[in-house]
């Protein structure tokens, strides 16, 4: 019989930026005493499971999540690279809807192509190294459960990919907010379930939350 493993994947908490940039995979955006207190309250609802592995993205607000979670279960604390943000062409830039940035011609040649996309990371390149990465937490984590601290669109895209919808999406519509656990059950090494969680959701800033409805807890189950 096969042995049931368990790899959350967290996103990280509030970040501290006054300038509201587009951070990406810069260094030096660290964790909001908010991110914080997401990131306690994160260790907190995972300190009763049967966690033998913590794992997270190089970059520091990943890691300050993730510390308290590897501290709360006596591990030391490992980095897979894979695990980073998606890169993006307007890293360090404020780009949003409505502040005008599609009428700049200088960024019309990086919006050419939704569907890759082409101002950053191609979806499929995402896909393949979260893979790698929940694969070899999973495998760090045997019979037991493991948690991989990543970041909110690499996310979603490893779980678009494994419950068989499209890569490309409205930004609006993930269902991944801050501090948020997705997670994935395997059966040996077969993925058998994902269900989504957010055990910091009354700290989330309300208008994160606007129009979103509260998770359920429920398993979306895969057939053989």
């Amino acid at each position: 019989m096969s042995e049931t493993t368990v790899v959350h994947v967290v996103r990280h908490g509030e970040v501290h930026n006054p300038d509201g940039v587009l951070y990406g995979r810069r260094t030096g955006y660290h964790l909001s005493e908010l991110g914080r207190q997401m990131a306690d309250r994160v260790a907190e609802h995972l300190a009763g499971r049967d966690i033998a592995y913590v794992v997270s993205s190089p970059l520091e607000r990943a890691q300050e999540t993730a510390t308290p979670i590897a501290k709360s279960h006596g591990l030391d604390l490992a980095t897979d690279d894979r695990l980073i943000e998606a890169a993006n062409v307007f890293e360090g830039k404020t780009f949003g809807v409505g502040d005008g940035a599609l009428r700049r011609p200088a960024n019309w040649k990086h919006l050419t192509n939704p569907f890759q996309p082409s101002w950053g990371e191609p979806y499929i390149e995402q896909v393949v190294r979260m893979m790698g990465a929940l694969n070899a937490a999973r495998d760090a984590a045997r019979g037991h459960e493991a948690v991989a601290v990543s970041h909110q669109l690499p996310i979603w895209t490893l779980r678009s990919f494994v419950e068989r919808r499209r890569l490309w999406h409205d930004p609006r519509k993930r269902q991944c907010t801050l501090a948020s656990l997705t997670s994935f059950t395997f059966e040996g090494d077969k993925i058998v379930s994902v269900i989504y969680s957010e055990p910091a959701r009354d700290l989330v800033p309300a208008h994160l939350l606007a129009g979103a409805k509260p998770v359920k807890g429920k398993a979306k189950a895969f057939g053989a």
